[in-house]
């Protein structure tokens, strides 16, 4: 639920507006948190797995490499702006060569 307080930025060059165009390791925890809870309650996997015993976590963090994901991250400013990015625009640390 959104306060009425706050102001929603949309971006209309598909661009980070609030923080830097990196996914943070506790954005990128929970992301992968998430999708590994829902892969292991028997969600469908979005990558090919070749493997039969292959953890819920390494396959939740193969889709997040791969960008498959349809999840947004919500930012927030103290002043009530917030701005939801797709992950797809945000680069991963983890993932050192997506980094200019």
């Amino acid at each position: 639920m959104i306060d009425e307080s706050m102001k929603e930025i949309v971006s209309n060059k598909d661009e980070v507006l609030i923080g830097e165009p990196v996914l943070t390791r506790y954005e990128r925890a929970r992301i992968v948190g998430a999708r590994a809870l829902q892969i292991s309650q028997g969600a469908p996997t979005l990558i090919d797995i070749e493997e039969d015993n292959v953890r819920p976590i390494d396959v939740a963090t193969k889709e997040l490499k791969a960008r498959v994901l349809p999840v947004g991250m919500a930012r927030r400013r103290p002043n009530g702006v917030f701005q939801i990015i797709p992950i797809q625009w945000l680069k991963d640390r983890e993932f050192i060569h997506q980094i200019n």
